[in-house]
């Protein structure tokens, strides 16, 4: 179960191609407009939720850690 980061979804950048769905099921589900949403409540581990994000095409998912520094992406 995910401890140590904040998964935060931009729906503006996100395209529904559901790549995080199918890596991380019990962290992201798309929601009516097929656009990523976070699950509330018991989610994947924080490796699988990290490698969802990895492969969204758009990075449209963002990791910050407890003390909200962010994980991912890596600012360039």
């Amino acid at each position: 179960m995910a401890k140590k980061y904040k998964v935060i979804v931009d729906k503006e950048k996100c395209i529904g191609c559901g790549t995080c769905v199918a890596t991380a099921s019990k962290t992201f589900k798309l929601d009516t407009n097929n656009k990523a949403d976070v699950i509330k409540g018991k989610n994947d581990d924080d490796e699988v939720i990290l490698k969802a994000a990895e492969s969204c095409p758009v990075s449209a998912i963002e990791i910050k850690d407890k003390e909200g520094k962010k994980v991912y992406p890596k600012d360039k």
